[in-house]
């Protein structure tokens, strides 16, 4: 009689532990992210208010944009917060995705050391990247398919140059944001980042980095962040209810303030432009 009782309670404490589970679960919402918004801690700042504001933890995985796009596709995640408008639209276009909303900005900037030996500081980006190329300057690039890779890509493009993907000074590191601003400091190379990111750079350096600034302004810098939910059409697990919640949240009046607020050295990294 003994081992039977010690057997039910058991048992109940099995049950018991998976209910709750499954309840923990169910308060939990999966992201898939840019490297700029986890490198620059904007979601471990905004992570907490949400859950206070709404009992939903937020968990996630930094990784470039294209990346983030495919976890959205095989259906790991339940929703994204990206930074390629072109491919964010095409993934909703396709299915996968739904409830697109933009959410905030800042814009991409190229970089460099401040002797600036290829000579392109203050010149418009079609300018910087002859220039480059001409000069056979070192130049760093993420080639990870980011958001920031995509629109490195279409910058070549866009100043009539095939992409330098073959020439010797031209560096894929097929890693983060960080990591490849770090390569490019040690090879005394440029390199283009969102502002973010630098700003984190800079403050990781005490404001004194050894890459400075040298190209910015341009309209086409420009670097839109949205968040998409991912389609129950396509993923009937995924968990569509919480990810609204979330992007009610994140392009409401509350997160937007919070998002205005978020600094480093002073200085805003993002800016929130969501539609309320």
């Amino acid at each position: 009689m003994k081992r039977f009782c010690i057997f039910v309670s058991g048992l109940i404490a099995v049950v018991f532990f998976m209910a709750w589970e499954t309840a923990a679960e169910g308060n939990m919402l999966m992201m898939a992210k840019t490297t700029s918004t986890d490198n620059t801690g904007l979601l471990d700042y905004l992570a907490p208010k949400f859950k206070e504001a709404t009992q939903i933890e937020l968990k996630w995985t930094a990784t470039g944009t294209g990346k983030a796009l495919k976890l959205g596709e095989n259906c790991d995640v339940d929703i994204l917060m990206v930074h390629a408008p072109p491919a964010e639209k095409k993934f909703v276009a396709d299915g996968f995705g739904t409830d697109r909303r933009e959410i905030m900005y800042n814009d991409f900037v190229i970089i460099g050391p401040a002797a600036d030996t290829a000579g392109i500081k203050g010149k418009s980006i079609k300018e910087a990247l002859q220039t480059i190329q001409d000069k056979q300057a070192v130049f760093v690039s993420r080639g990870d398919n980011s958001g920031t890779h995509k629109k490195e890509l279409s910058l070549w493009r866009a100043s009539d140059m095939p992409v330098p993907e073959k020439e010797g000074w031209y560096v894929q590191t097929g890693q983060g944001m960080l990591t490849t601003i770090n390569v490019a400091a040690e090879r005394s190379g440029y390199t283009m980042t969102d502002r973010g990111t630098y700003i984190k750079y800079e403050d990781n350096l005490k404001g004194n980095p050894p890459l400075k600034i040298l190209v910015e302004g341009d309209a086409v810098l420009l670097n839109q962040y949205s968040v998409i939910a991912i389609d129950q059409k396509h993923c009937s697990e995924a968990k569509y209810d919480t990810a609204k919640q979330f992007i009610e949240w994140i392009t409401g009046p509350e997160a937007q303030q919070l998002i205005k607020e978020f600094k480093l050295l002073g200085k805003p990294l993002f800016t929130p432009n969501a539609k309320i």
